[in-house]
């Protein structure tokens, strides 16, 4: 995969959503490789379960930060 893709402009995505983007990408790309260059339908499952776990890598990863308090919490 070309590193250029892996760290170039996120394209208006917030930092979450391009981290997000970046695991999807390499996870694909692992998952690619695994199926010899070839996915068949019935792979499919198993590949978007692959992912679901990569993005919750990334998500369980982040600082938890607590919500923002505003004038109407006070």
């Amino acid at each position: 995969m070309d590193d250029a893709y892996m760290v170039g402009d996120p394209d208006g995505l917030s930092p979450l959503q391009a981290e997000i983007r970046d695991a999807v990408a390499r996870e694909l790309h692992s998952q690619f490789a695994l199926w010899a260059d070839r996915l068949e339908l019935a792979d499919l499952p198993e590949v978007a379960y692959q992912v679901t776990r990569r993005v919750d890598e990334v998500l369980s990863s982040r600082p938890v930060t607590p919500p923002r308090r505003t004038s109407a919490d006070r």
